[in-house]
């Protein structure tokens, strides 16, 4: 495997060995053992989640409240999508950064989002499907949402004339107000 940091160090990139032959592939998606090793961490997935969206699908900025707060190790079988994480931790020097990402199924690349951050995407491909595990379970009253365009954060997500959101995400709270909590 493959670790790559990105503009903010606690976010990482994880690039499978992949073994390619005439049948096909094969690779290793997770391994927990080799996954505490290459980040150096002791984190347990307790929750495995899939999604399935259609093009120009924009789900998040979505992120759970302490104490449910969930790292994620998010990656892409089918399809494309361009994935957004947003530093929401108060005491980092990163606090309201964010940092987006293509994953698809023909890079193969996972994305770790440490807990204390928000996350979302959108769908750039005809349809994706995501799987993703967490750390934590997932606690409905202490979920929020952050506004996907908030224009203090001014995320640049890529072009995208066919745009769809749910209502709860399309009512998500600014960043400033955010930052009140």
């Amino acid at each position: 495997m493959k670790l790559t940091s990105l503009s903010i160090p606690d976010l990482k990139v994880i690039e499978p060995q992949i073994f390619n032959d005439d049948r096909g592939y094969f690779f290793e998606s997770f391994n927990q053992e080799k996954f505490n090793k290459l980040l150096d961490l002791d984190y347990k997935f307790v929750q495995d989640n899939q999604s399935m969206s259609t093009r120009g699908v924009i789900r998040g900025l979505h992120y759970q409240r302490e104490p449910f707060s969930q790292g994620k190790l998010v990656r892409v079988l089918s399809g494309e999508v361009y994935d957004v994480a947003l530093d929401i931790r108060k005491n980092s020097q990163n606090f309201g950064q964010w940092q987006g990402i293509y994953l698809s199924e023909k890079n193969k690349k996972q994305l770790w989002i440490p807990p204390g951050f928000a996350h979302g995407f959108v769908v750039t491909s005809d349809e994706a499907v995501l799987a993703y595990k967490v750390t934590k379970y997932f606690s409905k009253k202490h979920e929020g949402v952050i506004k996907y365009d908030d224009d203090f954060l001014s995320i640049t997500w890529p072009e995208n004339k066919f745009k769809k959101i749910s209502s709860k995400d399309s009512l998500g709270i600014s960043f400033e107000k955010f930052k009140t909590l």
